[in-house]
């Protein structure tokens, strides 16, 4: 593995971090004031401002892979590490969820012409997206659970269903949703019943009920939503790729989408630690400096190990993704999905800590940093799912295998080559 960045990206990462020093952080403060103003059905004017001066600097749409000009994961990693240092980051350079994404959804998948209705307006920013896949019903952490239902009837499909945790759907500019319901309920293969289709939001039967705050947040790290689907009818010609193929779909979707939160909670993890450093040493407690009692040196210690052991993890997978596909690198995928979510939620911890009071307030955006990990331990599957994935994949590498009876190298043994017919341990 060689995780030298090209001189682009090194190019790239300078004028990023002048960006973000120029525009993005003196701006914070605005941005969380205007979001309370706004609430989650409102536009933020900040980011409105802020997006042109992006684009002209040409730090737009860099989550784009190479098939599309853009940059391989491994390349784009500690670019979104910088962007995931600010919470009003993404969206200003276009690269936020959902609608990275669903733009990678529809440019892998989508007609030509949907692409032009729908893709070209997203990669120009000129209106956002929604994810409707979650259900409030049934335990959606098993996406085979989805009870939603997508009906042909003609030359359209009728949808019914119940969502949330649907990002971005109270967004004014919303204009497109990709839905996830049932087509072929009675496939033999659990796994071939689900579709996605794309719904546009105006569609009569498409009522957003409600926005879901997170920790009482609205928009960490995104505006989810409640949405109600009746009778919601769309062209067949909507379909993506085909009935049947949803959760294939949504494997390609949340594999990257999975990577690209890691790297930005990597950012966001170290912007904490820098400030648990800095509020620390300004502080005197018990006749010394914070920054100079014991466990606060633990802490430290320990929230450095601990961001660079998730930031090695990650760039493995996104050379992984980049050499071998997201179908191959899954047990990455999983680990590093279980590995960077803990990780900021117990580095956040320790800064709220070092805060006292005022950590667990906003004021210096400690609170919404760990609403944010916390819910991205359940977002894009929860750590259980992963972990359980992680294990059957170690099991399945060690079933049969025992390097001591050959010195070493390993070798595949049948169960019946063992006396008493036990299985292989190492």
């Amino acid at each position: 593995m060689d995780f030298d960045l090209p001189e682009k990206t090194l190019a790239l990462r300078e004028r990023l971090e002048a960006f973000m020093a120029e525009h993005i952080y003196p701006n914070e403060a605005r941005f969380f004031r205007e979001s309370d103003e706004v609430g989650p059905w409102g536009i933020v004017p900040v980011i409105d401002e802020l997006k042109p001066l992006a684009r002209a600097a040409g730090l737009w749409n860099l989550f784009l892979p190479p098939e599309h000009g853009g940059l391989t994961n491994l390349e784009y990693a500690p670019l979104c590490e910088v962007m995931g240092r600010s919470h009003m980051a993404p969206e200003v350079f276009n690269c936020s969820a959902p609608d990275t994404g669903n733009m990678e959804v529809l440019a892998r998948y989508a007609t030509p012409e949907l692409q032009d209705i729908w893709l070209k307006p997203l990669l120009a920013g000129e209106i956002r997206s929604a994810f409707a896949m979650t259900e409030p019903a049934v335990a959606s952490s098993d996406a085979t659970n989805i009870e939603s239902s997508i009906v042909r009837d003609g030359d359209d499909y009728v949808l019914n269903g119940r969502k949330w945790f649907t990002t971005n759907a109270t967004d004014p500019r919303c204009k497109i949703m990709i839905f996830m319901g049932k087509s072929n309920p009675d496939s033999p293969s659990r796994h071939t019943q689900q579709s996605m289709i794309l719904v546009p939001t105006e569609t009569p039967g498409v009522e957003v009920l409600r926005a879901l705050p997170v920790f009482g947040f609205y928009g960490m790290p995104d505006r989810a939503s409640e949405v109600m689907f009746t009778d919601v009818r769309v062209p067949a010609a909507n379909m993506l790729l085909g009935e049947g193929r949803g959760f294939e779909i949504a494997q390609g979707r949340l594999g990257p989408g999975r990577i690209h939160h890691c790297m930005r909670l990597i950012g966001l993890a170290e912007r904490m630690l820098e400030q648990m450093c800095r509020r620390t040493e300004a502080r005197v407690a018990f006749g010394k400096p914070v920054a100079e009692q014991g466990v606060t040196l633990e802490r430290i210690a320990e929230s450095r190990i601990l961001i660079e052991q998730a930031r090695l993890l990650t760039l493995k997978t996104a050379w992984a993704i980049d050499k071998h596909g997201a179908k191959a690198a899954r047990g990455e995928i999983a680990m590093i999905k279980v590995a960077a979510p803990n990780m900021a939620c117990k580095v956040i911890d320790w800064v709220i800590q070092s805060f006292g009071g005022a950590g667990v307030t906003n004021d210096y955006r400690t609170a919404s940093a760990y609403a944010t990990a916390r819910l991205l331990r359940i977002a894009d599957g929860p750590d259980e799912v992963h972990r359980a994935q992680i294990a059957r994949f170690e099991l399945s590498r060690h079933r049969n295998i025992d390097p001591a009876r050959t010195g070493g190298d390993a070798a595949v043994l049948p169960v019946t080559d063992l006396p008493g017919g036990r299985r292989p341990t190492a």
